[in-house]
């Protein structure tokens, strides 16, 4: 039987079992081609903070400065964009509390079909393709968030500067139902450094109650030893059930808008001047200096967002009246914020807006907009 692209991205073909799967028709893991790039690079990175490629976040704490980028560095296999990591500011000797790992985090609503907690809880695989300068072991860790349970794998990089795709087995576990809510369930990790609070105990094969000194057992790969050091990362994926590199269902490419649009569930630019983002919001002025503006989410939130200007004077308020323009100095308010639209009183420059008049606020300057973020 033939199976054409567009099938396989409305339903999911089983190849195990010769046939199809309708359990979920879109992939567990968001943005694992890391297509979506919302943030942009950065650099100087030494603490938490969501990465470049959306949904992923990087989990530091003191072990060195990394710089995060979109890069078109990949396996091939119609994969685009990858997610690279570079040691910048290097730390060969972490202190004991040290660590660094990547990693996404899934709301519980759409890990259901794992069965987590029951007597048909199925086994889950992970595969994705990795490459580095430096050979070594690392831990894929899966870390259920509702009940504080977690499992591991060692992951051997065998071949620099070679892509390589691994893939990963975990067991099922019979014990802690996930939450069926938009609160975060499982936390997929990448660890590539960490000090001995994470690596004195035992690395967990069978789920268990989450110890610190077992998460990330066997680590040797020290990405931060070296400023030379880099590790990059695509076709991030996660099934149902147990498969090896022959048996692995193929990765289930999105659509850019689809992927886009539940990237954007978490985070998104309102009144930018990138062609992703929502480019005006309408309102009117309330006072000489302030202007109540409504902003429509592109997509529904996960949440409520934390709304964010991103630097002073990087918006136009327009005057539909009388033609002025009027710079948008920051948020004074929110007045009004749910998972569709936000209300926010902004603070304008000077006293020259008219009340009561209707108007709307474009992007002006390289750093324009508001961040809307509702991320686990």
């Amino acid at each position: 039987m033939a199976i054409t692209r567009a099938f396989l991205n409305s339903q999911r073909y089983d190849e195990a079992k010769g046939g199809i799967n309708n359990t979920y028709t879109s992939p567990i893991i968001i943005n694992g081609d890391m297509g979506v790039t919302q943030r942009g690079d950065q650099t100087g990175v030494t603490a938490e903070k969501y990465t470049t490629a959306d949904r992923f976040v990087i989990n530091i704490s003191s072990l060195g400065t990394w710089a995060f980028s979109s890069s078109t560095d990949t396996p091939g296999f119609g994969f685009g964009k990858s997610l690279k990591i570079d040691c910048t500011t290097a730390d060969g000797s972490p202190a004991s509390s040290d660590n660094m790992y990547i990693t996404q985090l899934i709301e519980g609503k759409n890990l259901q079909m794992m069965r987590k907690g029951t007597a048909s809880a199925k086994t889950s695989t992970v595969a994705y393709w990795i490459k580095s300068n430096k050979t070594g072991n690392y831990v894929v860790e899966l870390w259920d968030r509702t009940n504080d349970r977690h499992v591991g794998k060692v992951a051997t990089i065998s071949q620099a500067d070679t892509w390589e795709k691994h893939v990963c087995n975990f067991p099922a576990d019979t014990s802690g139902a996930l939450a069926n809510t938009t609160a975060r369930s499982i936390m997929m990790s990448w660890a590539f450094d960490a000090g001995s609070n994470f690596t004195s105990g035992t690395l967990p094969s069978a789920w268990g109650s989450r110890s610190d000194a077992n998460r990330f057992v066997g680590t040797t790969l020290a990405l931060g030893d070296s400023t030379d050091n880099e590790v990059i990362i695509t076709g991030v994926q996660f099934e149902m059930g147990t498969y090896d590199s022959e048996t692995m269902p193929p990765f289930q490419f999105e659509d850019a808008a689809t992927s886009l649009r539940r990237c954007q569930r978490y985070f998104h630019i309102g009144v930018n001047a990138d062609d992703n983002t929502t480019g005006f919001a309408n309102g009117g002025f309330r006072t000489n200096n302030t202007a109540q503006i409504l902003h429509q989410f592109p997509v529904t939130m996960r949440g409520s967002p934390t709304a964010t200007q991103r630097a002073t004077d990087n918006m136009i308020a327009h005057d539909l009246a009388d033609g002025n323009n009027i710079n948008v100095d920051s948020i004074q308010s929110v007045l009004h914020n749910c998972e569709s639209n936000i209300i926010i009183q902004y603070t304008l420059e000077g006293t020259s807006a008219a009340a009561g008049d209707s108007c709307y606020i474009y992007p002006t300057g390289g750093t324009s907009g508001v961040t809307f973020e509702a991320e686990l």
